[in-house]
C-alpha cells in the first residue's frame, strides 16, 4: 500500500492555452534534465525561487528532486514534447501531516498555468497521503506566485517575516476548491477545442480520386458546406481533388493546418498521427474504423505527445454550423441546418437521426460531434464548448460509456442549469451487472447507476431518440411548466379521455376545475360541452370559440400546463386546421407550455409556427406529449430546487479508518469480507450505530456472552460466521430467540454439527426491538464510483427489488432523495400506523455511510441488512463489507482521458 500512495502515474492535462502537458513524478533518470531545467533559469527566475541565484541552490534542488520516493515527500514534473517546464515538490520533513511546498517554472512559461496544474496535482497526492497543509515561502515581490496560491481556491493565512511571506494553505477539498479548478479546466478545455470547431485551415487525408471514399465525401461537405477558409487534400496522387488543392504529404502543405481529417487505412493510422504532430498540427478528426491493438495503444499516445486534441476513431465527422466558420466535416447525407442545438453521440447512426429529426423540427444544431470510440474528446467536453459558444441553447447526448463521471457529473450540474442536457438512456438491459456476491452487489445495475448520475446531474434521460426529440421539441419551444398539473381541452371525447390516460401514466396530474373557471368555460364554448378536465369542447366548437378556452385555462392558477387534443370531423364548424390555428395564434403572454396531440398526424412531433412568433408543438400520440410535460416538469422541479450541500459530520476518524483498511489488505492481498470484528471498528469510525454485540469461539464463551447481552425479555440471537459467509438465513446460520443457557449452548453444538470445518464463531447478540427492517449499501463501481443504495430490508430485499440509489457522496437533498423514493416509504412516515421512524438518524446513517464509500476506495460493497428503524432511532443489526486493493483516484484531478 506504502508503495500505491507514492505512486504517481503519469497524467497528461491542458494549460490555460488550451495546450498539453504532461504532469509525473520525477524519477532518478531525470537528474540532468531538472540540473538544466535550472541552469537554463535567468537569474531572476533562480533568485525568486531560491531567494538567491546561487548554483549551488540549483544542483542541490535537482539532487533532492531526483533521489528515490519515500513517505513524507514528492515531486512532480510538468513535461513538454520532452522537456521539463516546471516542477513542485512538498516535504514533510518526516513529522506531522503539514508538508513545505516549491514551486518553480521555466523562463517563456510563466502565466500559461504550468504551476497551477502542478499545485493541483500535488494537493492531490499530498490528500491521499493524508497531509491537510502545504507551507510556502516567497519573497514578498513575488507577486505572481503569491497570486497563484491565491487564486487556488483554497483557504490560506498569510505572514509577513521582513521581506519573506509565509503562507499556510490549507488542502480542505470543498465546493470552492473544486469549482476553481473546475473554472480553470473549462477555460483550458475550450481553449484546446478551437482548432478543432473553429478551424483556420483543414486538411484531409485519404481523400480519394474516385467517388466513394470516406475522405473524399468529407471533401466534398467542406468544400459544398460553406467553409470559407483555407482547405487541402493530402494524397500523393494528385494535384487536385473536387478542385482542391492536394499534396503528398502533410509536411508539403505550404500552411499547417489547425485540424485534419484523417479517413486512411487503420494500418496507415498512427503513421499520419505522427506525421500531423511533427508538423505542429493542432486537432485530428480520425473518421477510420478498425483499428487493432496496437494502433489503438499508439494514436492516443502520440497526440498526447504532440498535443493534439483527438475526435474518434471510427466516427462520423464533426461540424459547427456558425457563420464565419460553416464547418461540416462529415459524411452524413446532408449538411445540417444551423440552429441551437449541440449534440455529441458515440454512434454514427444515432448523430444522423439526431441531426435529421433537429433539421425536420426546424430546431437545427449550433455543433455537432460524432465521438466514435472517445479516446479523447468526450460528452464532458462538448458540455462545456457548449457553455461557452454563445448560440446554444440545448444539449443532446448519445453516450454509451464515460471515460470520469463524476466530473462530469458537475459539468453538467452547471451546465444544465443554463440550458437543458437531454440524453438516451443506453444499454439499461446490461443483467450481467447483477452480480451475487451480496444483496448490495444484486440491486445495483448498470441501469440504477446511470439513472442516479443523470437524476443528481439535471439531465433529462429518455429511453429513445424519438423520445429525446419529442422532449427536445417541447423545451425548445415552451417554457416549463411550474408543475405537473395538466389541463386538457379537446374536441373528441375519446381523444381527450386517451391523453388523460397518457397523463396519469406519465406521472402528471388533472386537477378538477374551480366553478369560476367551469362558468368561464361555459360562456365560451357551445351549447353541450362537457366542461371538467378534459373538457370535452364538442365537434361544434369554432376556432374562436377554442382560443378563449385554451386561453382561459392558462390564466388559471391551478393549471401548470395546456393539451389541446384535435381530431378533423366533418362538422362545418371549424376544420381540423382551424382548430390547429385557434392554439397557434395563441399571445407570446400565456407563459405556459401549451402542445397539441393530432392523431391523424403524419410525423410523431412537429413544430407549428405561432402567429405571434415562436413555435408550438404537435405530437402524433398524446402519450408522446404526456412524456415530454412530465420530462419538463422535473426539469422545473430540479432548478426550482436550491444547490444541494454536503453536510459536514462529527465523530469521523478517517485516519483510523485508513489504518484498518491499509492492516487488513496487507495481510489479504486480494482482498475480501471482514471478519465481524473489523467490519464493527470500521464502522465505529464513521458512527454508525450497531446492535450490541459480542464474539465468542467456545459454547462457554457463548453463555457468558449471553448471559451479559440479554434484554429485559431475556432472549439473544446467535449467528454463525466464517469467512465468505454472507447470506446467513439462505445458510439457516441464524438462530432467534434463545433463551436460557441451554438453548445458546443447544444452538452453539447445532453450528458445530452442520457448519464443521467452516465455522470460525458466533455473533451474539440481543433479540432486537420491533421496527421496520431496511436495506443500505454500497457498491464501488470502477468507473462511477461509490453508489449508495437503501429500500426495504429483510430476507426478500432481492426480490422485492425495492430500492433507490444515488452517487456518492451524498448530498442532503440526494439522502432525501434516498428516503422518498423507494416503493415502502410511507411506512417510514408513519403510514402503518406505528409512527414515522427516526428520520434525522436514518438521514445521519445514509450520510456516513456515503462518507466511509468517498473515503475509502478500497470498499467495494457495503451490506447493511437488516437496519432496523423505529420512532427510537436506527440501528444496524447485521452489516458486511468487502474490501479490495484499489489505488485511491481523485476524480476531479484535471487531465485528459
Amino acid at each position: 500500500m506504502v508503495d500505491e500512495t507514492l505512486s504517481h502515474r503519469p497524467a497528461h492535462a491542458l494549460l490555460a492555452d488550451g495546450t498539453t502537458v504532461c504532469i509525473r513524478a520525477v524519477e532518478p533518470h531525470d537528474h540532468e534534465q531538472l540540473r538544466e531545467f535550472y541552469e537554463e533559469m535567468s537569474p531572476e527566475n533562480l533568485r525568486l525561487r531560491f531567494f538567491s541565484p546561487s548554483p549551488l541552490s540549483a544542483a542541490r534542488a535537482a539532487d533532492r528532486a531526483s533521489a528515490p520516493a519515500h513517505r513524507g515527500y514528492r515531486a512532480l514534473l510538468a513535461e513538454r514534447h520532452g522537456q521539463v517546464i516546471g516542477l513542485a515538490e512538498y516535504d514533510t520533513g518526516g513529522t506531522g501531516d503539514e508538508a513545505e511546498m516549491s514551486l518553480a517554472v521555466c523562463d517563456g512559461l510563466h502565466h500559461r498555468g504550468v504551476g497551477t496544474l502542478l499545485v493541483e496535482h500535488l494537493v492531490s497526492a499530498a490528500r491521499i497521503e493524508g497531509i491537510a497543509a502545504f507551507t510556502a515561502d516567497a519573497l514578498g515581490e513575488n507577486h505572481e506566485v503569491l497570486r497563484l496560491f491565491a487564486d487556488l481556491g483554497l483557504g490560506i493565512a498569510r505572514r509577513f517575516e521582513g521581506p519573506e511571506v509565509r503562507c499556510t494553505i490549507r488542502l480542505d477539498e470543498d465546493d470552492t476548491y473544486l469549482s476553481a479548478v473546475e473554472a480553470r479546466g473549462r477555460a483550458a478545455d475550450v481553449a484546446s477545442l478551437e482548432p478543432l470547431l473553429r478551424p483556420h485551415t483543414v486538411a484531409v487525408v485519404g481523400a480519394g480520386r474516385k467517388p466513394g471514399s470516406v475522405g473524399r465525401a468529407i471533401l466534398h461537405h467542406l468544400k459544398t458546406g460553406g467553409y470559407t477558409h483555407r482547405l487541402f487534400a493530402v494524397n500523393p496522387g494528385a494535384d487536385h481533388i473536387l478542385g482542391v488543392p492536394s499534396y503528398p504529404n502533410v509536411g508539403a502543405l505550404p500552411k499547417t493546418p489547425d485540424l485534419v481529417v484523417v479517413a486512411v487505412p487503420a494500418s496507415a493510422v498512427p503513421g499520419t498521427a505522427e506525421e500531423c504532430g511533427k508538423a505542429g498540427v493542432r486537432a485530428l478528426l480520425v473518421v477510420t474504423a478498425g483499428l487493432d491493438v496496437d494502433q489503438a495503444h499508439a494514436l492516443p499516445a502520440l497526440c498526447r505527445s504532440y498535443g493534439m486534441r483527438l475526435v474518434g476513431p471510427n466516427c462520423l465527422g464533426i461540424s459547427n454550423t456558425e457563420p464565419g466558420v460553416r464547418l461540416d466535416a462529415t459524411f452524413a447525407a446532408d449538411h445540417p441546418k444551423p440552429g441551437t442545438a449541440g449534440v455529441a453521440a458515440q454512434s454514427g447512426g444515432v448523430g444522423i437521426a439526431l441531426l435529421d429529426g433537429l433539421s425536420r423540427l426546424g430546431i437545427g444544431v449550433s455543433s455537432f460531434a460524432s465521438l466514435g470510440d472517445k479516446y479523447d474528446v468526450s460528452g464532458n467536453d462538448m458540455l462545456q464548448w457548449w457553455e461557452s459558444d454563445g448560440r446554444t441553447d440545448l444539449a443532446l447526448l448519445h453516450l454509451e460509456s464515460f471515460g470520469s463521471p463524476r466530473a462530469f457529473s458537475r459539468t453538467a450540474r452547471r451546465v444544465t442549469r443554463r440550458m437543458p442536457i437531454l440524453t438516451v438512456d443506453a444499454g439499461r438491459t446490461d443483467a450481467g451487472r447483477r452480480a451475487a456476491a451480496s444483496h448490495t452487489a444484486a440491486a445495483a445495475t448498470r441501469t440504477m447507476t446511470r439513472q442516479a448520475l443523470f437524476t443528481q446531474a439535471g439531465i433529462t434521460a429518455t429511453r429513445s431518440i424519438g423520445e429525446l426529440l419529442e422532449t427536445a421539441a417541447l423545451m425548445h419551444a415552451q417554457p416549463l411548466p411550474a408543475g405537473g398539473r395538466v389541463a386538457i381541452v379537446t374536441n373528441a371525447g375519446g381523444a381527450g379521455v386517451l391523453t388523460a390516460d397518457a397523463c396519469t401514466e406519465a406521472g402528471l396530474a388533472l386537477p378538477p376545475l374551480t366553478p369560476e373557471v367551469i362558468d368561464d368555460l361555459l360562456a365560451v364554448l357551445p351549447e353541450g360541452a362537457a366542461v371538467g378536465n378534459p373538457v370535452d369542447a364538442t365537434a361544434a366548437v369554432t376556432e374562436a370559440q377554442l382560443a378563449d378556452a385554451v386561453d382561459r385555462l392558462v390564466g388559471h392558477t391551478g393549471v401548470d400546463a395546456v393539451l389541446v387534443a384535435l381530431v378533423p370531423t366533418a362538422v362545418a364548424a371549424a376544420t381540423g386546421d382551424d382548430l390547429v390555428r385557434a392554439v397557434t395564434r395563441a399571445p407570446a403572454r400565456r407563459g405556459k407550455p401549451v402542445a397539441v396531440v393530432r392523431l391523424e398526424q403524419d410525423l410523431p412531433v412537429k413544430l407549428l409556427p405561432a402567429a405571434e412568433g415562436g413555435t408550438i408543438p404537435s405530437y402524433a400520440e398524446a402519450q408522446a406529449a404526456a412524456r415530454a410535460l412530465a420530462h419538463a416538469a422535473r426539469r422545473a422541479a430540479w432548478l426550482a430546487r436550491p444547490a444541494g450541500m454536503v453536510p459536514d459530520l462529527d465523530g469521523i476518524d478517517t485516519t483510523r479508518a485508513r489504518e484498518l483498511t491499509e492492516t487488513f489488505l496487507a495481510a489479504h492481498e486480494d482482498g475480501g469480507w471482514l471478519d465481524p470484528r473489523t467490519c464493527a471498528d470500521l464502522l465505529a469510525c464513521y458512527g454508525i450505530p450497531q446492535l450490541p454485540w459480542e464474539w465468542a469461539e467456545t459454547e462457554d464463551d457463548a453463555v457468558i456472552a449471553a448471559r451479559r447481552l440479554r434484554g429485559p425479555d431475556g432472549r439473544v440471537v446467535m449467528k454463525a460466521h466464517w469467512p465468505g459467509l454472507l447470506h446467513k438465513s439462505q445458510q439457516h446460520a441464524v438462530h432467534l430467540d434463545l433463551e436460557g443457557d441451554a438453548q445458546v449452548r443447544a444452538a452453539f453444538r447445532d453450528f458445530g454439527t452442520r457448519f464443521a470445518g467452516l465455522l470460525t464463531g458466533v455473533v451474539i447478540q440481543p433479540l432486537a426491538a420491533r421496527g421496520t427492517e431496511l436495506f443500505a449499501g454500497v457498491v464501488q463501481d470502477e468507473v462511477f464510483g461509490p453508489l449508495v443504495l437503501f429500500g426495504l430490508g429483510g430476507t426478500a430485499t432481492e426480490v422485492l427489488a425495492d430500492h433507490a440509489a444515488r452517487l456518492a457522496p451524498l448530498s442532503d437533498h440526494d439522502v432525501h432523495d434516498l428516503i422518498t423514493a423507494p416503493r415502502c416509504a410511507p411506512l417510514l412516515f408513519g403510514a402503518d400506523g406505528a409512527g414515522p421512524v427516526d428520520l434525522a438518524d436514518l438521514e445521519q446513517l445514509l450520510l456516513r455511510l456515503s462518507r466511509m464509500a468517498s473515503d475509502l476506495p478500497q470498499l467495494a460493497e457495503v451490506d447493511f441488512n437488516p437496519v432496523l428503524a423505529a420512532p427510537g432511532g436506527i440501528t444496524v443489526l447485521d452489516s458486511r463489507v468487502r474490501l479490495l486493493p484499489r489505488r485511491p483516484q481523485d476524480p476531479y484531478l484535471r487531465r485528459l482521458r
